[in-house]
């Protein structure tokens, strides 16, 4: 089973969240970056927007992994955003995105940010997992799937 607490805090992750299109998405994950992880709200927000431009990080099945490198940011992070209502993504299969798995590296993390990005996505293309993900009515239930502590936490 794939964990991912070396990457996330409970305060990385949202549920249940409203935004109206890419950009208010984005500027989320980027509020968030800046409250969590200390980093820099526009710089976040700037640089998840430069990559998309160069492509949708709409994974398909409802999912993106909309990824960033980050100057000044010690190592790979994560933030993980359930939506509301599906929102259009340009995902490779047209499917509106309700599932958010966003990776923030640092500028000179190559192959260790390469690598936790095919680790996110071997996660993601699991539909049960996905089922799991969207069922966690909380950021705590959120994070005891994404952390690998379901089971403890389930009694």
């Amino acid at each position: 089973m794939v964990h991912f607490d070396d990457i996330l805090t409970p305060e990385a992750l949202a549920t249940a969240a409203i935004v109206a299109g890419k950009k208010q998405l984005f500027q989320k994950l980027g509020e968030m970056a800046a409250s969590v992880y200390g980093l820099p709200a526009d710089v976040v927000f700037d640089r998840l927007t430069e990559r998309e431009r160069l492509g949708s990080t709409g994974f398909g099945g409802g999912v993106a992994i909309p990824h960033a490198k980050i100057p000044d940011l010690d190592r790979v992070r994560a933030i993980v955003v359930l939506l509301e209502t599906p929102l259009a993504f340009d995902a490779v299969d047209d499917a509106p995105v309700d599932v958010v798995f966003a990776l923030l590296s640092p500028v000179d993390s190559g192959a260790e940010h390469l690598k936790t990005l095919a680790r996110v996505s071997r996660y993601l293309r699991n539909e049960a997992q996905i089922t799991r993900l969207r069922g966690a009515g909380s950021r705590e239930a959120l994070f005891a799937l994404l952390s690998g502590n379901e089971a403890r936490d389930a009694a």
